[in-house]
């Protein structure tokens, strides 16, 4: 997995309003308006090293904002693989859309797809599943199973849970008696 390379190929700047494209080499989270921001590089680089995405992957990017993360994943998939990004406000989701699409010629970009989700909806985009990896790019106040279900076995998911980043890796299914606690 060539990060330097990805980030290269898919320069920050590109992905963010033109107010804020003079800020883009800062290691800050940036506004997108609409309370969504672009995440810092150190955390996206740290994010997509413990993802781990491999050529021909299909990957979920969840929460996928200004398209970057997206791209960034497209590139290290690369043509054989697929990416999946989806995003909650619709406004976010088409600035998105309109960033990929000046990215011609970015590997990988061409097996691309964006989509709105629904309120209500199931999180990330079970019509696409499974996915070898999954980019939560959004805090979440526990580990959501609808998205762990989405993987295949083997399948990693990265993502923040109540401020620490996890890494899950699915291992398919057994059989357990529940957890208890002892009371006291």
């Amino acid at each position: 997995m060539d990060l330097a390379a990805a980030f290269a190929a898919c320069p920050r700047a590109r992905f963010l309003p033109p107010g804020q494209q003079p800020y883009a080499g800062l290691d800050r989270a940036l506004p997108l308006g609409y309370d969504v921001t672009c995440s810092q590089p150190t955390t996206v680089r740290r994010m997509l090293e413990l993802l781990g995405p491999r050529p021909g992957d299909r990957v979920l990017d969840v929460g996928c904002g200004s398209g970057w993360t997206t791209a960034l994943l497209a590139h290290l998939v690369g043509p054989a693989g697929r990416v999946v990004g989806v995003e909650i406000i619709p406004e976010v989701l088409a600035a998105g859309t309109r960033h990929l699409a000046g990215l011609d010629g970015l590997t990988g970009l061409a097996r691309v797809e964006l989509h709105l989700t629904a309120p209500g909806a199931p999180l990330g985009w079970p019509a696409g599943a499974p996915y070898d990896r999954i980019l939560v790019s959004a805090d979440a106040p526990a580990l959501a199973p609808d998205l762990v279900a989405q993987l295949v076995p083997g399948g990693v998911l990265v993502g923040p849970v109540r401020g620490e980043m996890l890494r899950v890796e699915r291992h398919g299914r057994y059989l357990f008696v529940p957890l208890r606690t002892l009371d006291p």
